[in-house]
């Protein structure tokens, strides 16, 4: 019952995280939140009380928290794409990593210069830039936010997160 997912917005109702149930309902327990949604009538029961299980908690103070980065790698570039060609749209097979602008034209590293491509693709690209190789974006690369990291990373629990990460 005290398994899930809970999302945690900050005073000014800003996306914050995701944190578990059982760390959404003492925050609520100790008054340091307030329950903005329900799980559906479900309850916890303590022996004098009950508190209705979170889907969405409201922090009472806001807090400042610094941007949180989220680490570039090969599987966050291509959870970040969708799992999806950026060249061909291609969803099905094998991904891989392409550079945008190749590293023997100085391209970095970096979440704006890193793409997911399917195999095809990436070897028919080869060290060419995409107009070199008669390639198009599907849309130009990005480092991902917070509300962005809690949409694809994390991953949509509740129907009722959706207005709060701007889905809707």
């Amino acid at each position: 019952m005290l398994t899930g997912n809970v999302l945690v917005l900050n005073q000014n109702y800003e996306p914050l995280s995701v944190c578990s149930v059982r760390r959404a309902v003492v925050l609520v327990f100790l008054g340091k939140a307030e329950v903005v949604e329900t799980a559906d009538g479900l309850t916890v029961r303590s022996a004098t009380r009950s508190f209705p299980i979170p889907s969405i908690v409201r922090l009472g103070l806001y807090i400042r928290v610094p941007q949180k980065r989220i680490l570039l790698t090969r599987k966050n570039v291509i959870k970040r794409d969708g799992h999806t060609c950026q060249y061909c749209a291609e969803r099905h097979g094998e991904m891989t990593v392409d550079h945008v602008i190749p590293k023997i034209y100085g391209g970095a590293d970096s979440w704006e210069n890193l793409v997911c491509a399917c195999t095809r693709c990436n070897n028919l690209k080869g060290d060419k830039t995409p107009e070199q190789a008669g390639f198009l974006l599907l849309r130009r690369p990005r480092r991902p936010n917070q509300i962005t990291f809690i949409q694809q990373f994390v991953g949509i629990s509740d129907s009722r997160w959706r207005q709060y990460l701007f889905l809707d």
